[in-house]
């Protein structure tokens, strides 16, 4: 497939050319240095994907997306968080924070791939109920504020009603998801449903004590104390038993 690589920094164009020699099947035809330069040779070379800084002289990445009449696939690549939820309402296939770790410009290819194999109709369903890995990046919006997070720094999800609250760092926001519907995205080898109203990271426990009737209790790196129930409590132990 062939890709473009916008980005006014020289140093990161080269870097992320010198991690893109990992992935023959991407070829990287051209380079650009600003917004206007790069909607010229997406013009000419009419490339399967772009890699896309947002902060540039001029125009921004996301200036440059609205004057495009049809558009690559894009992954964006930025040294700021705060641009994640408008990179996610323009459809990007991903969004990678510079210096760019080789696991996430992995994983972003990755889902290039699973496109490109499934049917049209098709695709954006699959893709949208695909297990979630802990080294993905999901967006996370409350009200105004939004972050861009990665899931091993979940250590919690609660459930308060249809809602359910995401636990990472000092923060504690609520998501309209139920707790059902992100336990079938979530990969259960790292996320494990303690009980009806919480799913824990099992990274993030830090003490395991046994607990009433059977059951256990989880001290999380947060300062946490979630009860195992006691038919989890079984799956538990041959979980993480050798």
């Amino acid at each position: 497939m062939k890709a473009i690589i916008i980005d006014d920094e020289r140093l990161a164009r080269q870097e992320l050319k010198k991690l893109l020699q990992e992935f023959p099947e991407v070829e990287v035809v051209d380079e650009a240095t600003n917004a206007e330069e790069g909607i010229t040779k997406i013009e000419n070379q009419n490339p399967d994907l772009i890699f896309l800084d947002i902060q540039m002289p001029g125009k921004s990445g996301f200036d440059m997306l609205s004057q495009l009449e049809k558009s690559p696939q894009v992954i964006f690549t930025t040294a700021y968080d705060e641009f994640a939820l408008k990179a996610f309402e323009v459809n990007a296939l991903d969004y990678l924070l510079k210096p760019v770790e080789p696991k996430r410009l992995a994983d972003a290819i990755q889902k290039l791939h699973f496109l490109e194999t499934k049917e049209p109709r098709s695709e954006a369903e699959n893709f949208n109920n695909s297990i979630l890995t802990e080294s993905d990046q999901v967006f996370v919006k409350d009200g105004e504020r939004c972050w861009f997070v990665k899931l091993s720094d979940i250590r919690l999800f609660e459930s308060v009603g249809n809602y359910a609250k995401v636990f990472f760092a000092n923060n504690k926001p609520l998501i309209l998801k139920s707790l059902n519907a992100l336990e079938e995205r979530l990969d259960e080898k790292t996320f494990f449903r303690a009980n009806r109203k919480h799913i824990v990271n099992l990274r993030m426990v830090d003490k395991i004590e046994p607990y009433f009737n059977g059951g256990l209790l989880l001290e999380l790196k947060g300062g946490e104390k979630i009860e195992v129930s006691r038919r989890q409590t079984v799956k538990f132990k041959e979980m993480m038993s050798l």
